[in-house]
């Protein structure tokens, strides 16, 4: 059992909240077999990155800014079978208000169309693709969303499923709990490692002297 101390939880979305993995892999394959491009490159780094980082790591000879634009949204058939990640919704009903945020490589409207298909609250505070420069690994969606907090980043646990996003908390400066939803263990250098949020319990509550409050998480530690 691994014990954090915080006063916020930034989740990332996909894998973490929502079962998404092979309906965004199937995104990527899909697009790549429409240019005429193996998917395999694309699918090696898709995981945690933004689309316009995933497309200049795997294809850098192609125009990344103009390929992002003539994207086509999620189908919303597609989008009403996500499933909410083992244990999310309860966890997420359990946390005090303005205790919780994601932050997100995807769009806004992915984001919240994910959200709300899989049955889970929209958080007072949702980062995505469009409010940073930079994408995971780079920190700053995480640190834009501990100052929306009003939190600093020594205070935030992180709760990713991809390497990229891991190395961002990490730069941040906040502890790691990482899911298995998405790449092995042996991939994941977090501070625990857990299947699933089923496995993430809410301990103490401590109001303390301002908002948000001290939490206690447990976790299941799965790690070797």
């Amino acid at each position: 059992m691994k014990r954090f101390e915080c006063r916020a939880i930034l989740f990332d979305l996909d894998g973490v909240l929502v079962d998404s993995t092979r309906h965004i892999e199937q995104q990527w394959r899909s697009w790549a077999l429409s240019k005429g491009l193996s998917p395999d490159p694309f699918l090696r780094v898709c995981h945690g990155r933004r689309a316009l980082e995933t497309i200049r790591l795997a294809a850098p000879e192609l125009d990344a800014e103009a390929e992002i634009a003539a994207f086509k949204p999620d189908q919303v058939s597609e989008l009403d079978a996500l499933a909410p990640i083992e244990g999310a919704g309860r966890l997420l009903h359990l946390l005090p208000p303005g205790s919780w945020a994601v932050a997100t490589s995807g769009s806004r409207a992915t984001a919240t169309a994910r959200l709300h298909g899989a049955g889970l609250p929209e958080p007072a505070v949702l980062i995505c693709a469009e409010d940073v420069v930079r994408g995971k690994p780079d920190p700053d969606v995480y640190l834009t969303a501990a100052r929306r907090l009003k939190v600093i980043p020594a205070e935030c646990t992180v709760v990713e499923d991809a390497p990229a996003g891991i190395e961002a908390a990490r730069a941040a400066g906040m502890r790691v709990l990482a899911l298995t939803t998405t790449h092995p263990a042996s991939m994941l250098h977090a501070d625990a490692i857990a299947p699933s949020l089923a496995s993430v319990h809410l301990g103490r509550i401590d109001p303390g002297f301002r908002d948000p409050p001290w939490l206690e998480l447990l976790v299941v530690d799965h790690q070797a």
